[in-house]
């Protein structure tokens, strides 16, 4: 490409939109078939079509939609001429309040602008209106297809394109067309380092983070490891700790340190803070020698072998278990397989966003359908794991716009770099789900909700019975959760047979989990009773201003014994230090920096 200073800036524009329509489809191409193995390969015309051919129609509501789109369009262009005779008009619509994408006051100020945003928004509502008059026999449907043209609305946005974009545009003249040079830099650097099936748009500043020095700082040890896991033991910070330890089984598709970020956001920092002596397990990230891993190796060399090893550190045969998200699942089966085996060391669990009953899997569940599965399997065995960064991607488009839109219009259009954002940066460092355990678990979950029925599953010839959980049981959830939504993560309460807590914090999946006791931003509800209904739970629920991690803290305290001096890391025969946390296993990464 010739540089700004050769060429007039339309010349350049178009050259550029040559180059980057050339581009982006290698882009489309490489996430279609990212979306295929997260089985969003429905989304073609064919099935798109079936779908709504099998739909019952509204005669009434589909017409009057219509009669309601054609007289908002005469009154949006009445609008849009007074505007341009430079008359006051009123907007005939409006975005949702919290759309960042029309914050600009271009959008409202300049005629043409309001024009193309009002025009996209009416559009939008008539898709929108027209699902509305639509009904579908299989609710999944309904959700796919609700699923696939909210995708559509947001793709198509005027904000994603060059010249409808004002702030766009106002680069372009300030830089005299750079910015376009800068944001195809940046497209291709995307486009290379992307895995062969899939496109990662950059979130963050890679550089601007290192494990250990900037994230996952608390100072600790790694004290024991084998083929799953690394396990860490945290330095205490007071004289005295309680007698009972906590040992955290953090997600095995992402890192452990979401849980020691900085030092005012790290959990475990702050647990140590207040007298707890700390263990968590850093996962592998697995290559395809993992292939025939299971769900039941990662049990039994996860939290079980680590359980094993803070038994024999501690010399205390009660351990207090906390779980996150499918770490959460996980470390829950492993209990439920414990007691079975008459094994009563877990002395209290707490999980994180949890699901344990999949009968509302939120949007998590549009990428699973009978006729999927296949594909997705397939996928995983071919390489022998499926691709976290696959994973990463399904979970960006189900908040498309925040996620995936935003970026590429920062990153490719304003040809500026992301933000340095610690949250972000351990988003975009997953970890790679073997093939076996991958399989195994959709099958018992998602797919069959077998997990949730006593002895729907077996490990060992064990039958997995989440009623025998007659442990405290705390369970925290998020109201804004797009991963695990508080409403079914609600449900696992009903499962467990111990004496049971429920707390739902602000905010969503990392930042309701994340929320400091120190100036933490988003409340958190609790309830004295445990209804069969999360709605009946709410509508009975106390809203509390702060971080939900002090009242943990309280529940905690009381199942952790006494107080005793506080214990040396390392210094064990049988389990000397191995290395400085965070340890080896946490600084692989999929992307190679």
């Amino acid at each position: 490409m010739k540089q700004t200073t050769d060429v007039n800036v339309l010349e350049y524009i178009e050259q550029f939109s040559e180059v980057f329509n050339q581009k982006f489809q290698q882009v489309l191409n490489k996430t279609m078939q990212g979306s295929e193995q997260l089985g969003a390969s429905n989304y073609d015309a064919n099935q798109f079509n079936e779908w709504l051919n099998s739909a019952n129609v509204d005669s009434a509501k589909l017409i009057n939609n219509q009669m309601a789109f054609m007289e908002q369009q005469m009154q949006l262009w009445q609008s849009a001429t007074k505007s341009m005779l430079g008359e006051s008009a009123a907007p005939v619509v409006a975005e949702e309040k919290g759309d960042q994408r029309f914050v600009d006051e271009q959008w409202s100020s300049n005629p043409v602008y309001s024009y193309i945003k009002q025009a996209y928004l009416l559009n939008s509502q008539l898709l929108n209106n027209t699902l509305e008059s639509m009904q579908f026999a299989d609710p999944k449907v309904a959700e796919q297809v609700a699923f696939y043209t909210r995708q559509y609305i947001n793709a198509v946005s005027p904000t994603n394109s060059i010249l409808t974009n004002p702030e766009v545009c106002r680069e372009i003249v300030e830089t005299k067309g750079e910015n376009l040079t800068r944001g195809l830099d940046n497209f291709m650097e995307d486009l290379q380092r992307s895995p062969i099936d899939a496109f990662s748009v950059t979130q963050t500043d890679a550089d601007a983070f290192t494990l250990g020095k900037d994230l996952a700082t608390t100072p600790g040890k790694v004290v024991y490891e084998n083929e799953f896991i690394q396990l860490i033991q945290y330095n205490a910070t007071t004289e005295k700790v309680h007698k009972q330890p906590i040992l955290i089984t953090p997600p095995f598709i992402n890192k452990y340190y979401i849980l020691d970020l900085n030092e005012r956001k790290s959990l475990v920092r702050w647990l140590v803070a207040q007298g707890h002596t700390v263990f968590i397990i850093s996962w592998v990230n697995p290559d395809d020698s993992y292939r025939d891993k299971d769900f039941g190796d990662y049990m039994k060399r996860g939290p079980i072998a680590a359980l094993d090893v803070v038994e024999k550190i501690i010399k205390t045969n009660k351990v207090n278990m906390v779980g996150w998200c499918v770490g959460g699942t996980l470390l829950t089966t492993a209990v439920a397989y414990l007691r079975a085996k008459g094994d009563e060391r877990v002395n209290s669990l707490t999980l994180f966003t949890t699901l344990l009953d999949f009968s509302e899997p939120g949007e998590v569940g549009v990428y699973l359908s009978d006729n999927n599965m296949p594909a997705i399997e397939q996928a995983a065995d071919e390489k022998g794991y499926f691709d976290g960064r696959i994973l990463g991607l399904g979970f960006s488009m189900l908040r498309e716009n925040n996620l995936f839109w935003s970026y590429f219009v920062n990153n490719y259009l304003k040809g500026k770099d992301p933000a340095p954002f610690d949250l972000l940066y351990w988003n975009s460092d997953p970890t790679n789900f073997p093939a076996a355990a991958f399989k195994q678990y959709l099958s018992s979950t998602y797919v069959t909700n077998q997990l949730k029925e006593a002895g729907g599953i077996t490990i060992d010839g064990v039958a997995i019975d989440l009623a025998k959980i007659d442990v405290p049981c705390y369970f925290l959830s998020t109201i804004a959760d797009h991963i695990v939504p508080w409403q079914g993560s609600y449900k696992g309460t009903q499962l467990v047979s111990g004496d049971t807590t429920f707390v739902l914090a602000g905010s969503g999946h990392l930042a309701g989990v994340i929320n400091p006791a120190d100036g933490g931003k988003y409340p958190h509800w609790t309830s004295e009773e445990l209804k069969e209904d999360a709605q009946q739970w709410f509508a009975g629920a106390t809203k509390h201003d702060g971080s939900w991690w002090p009242h943990w803290q309280q529940w905690l305290s009381e199942k952790s014994g006494s107080q005793v001096k506080a214990r040396a890391v390392g210094r064990t025969k049988a389990f000397p230090a191995i290395e400085d946390a965070p340890g080896r296993y946490v600084r692989v990464r999929l992307d190679g920096k």
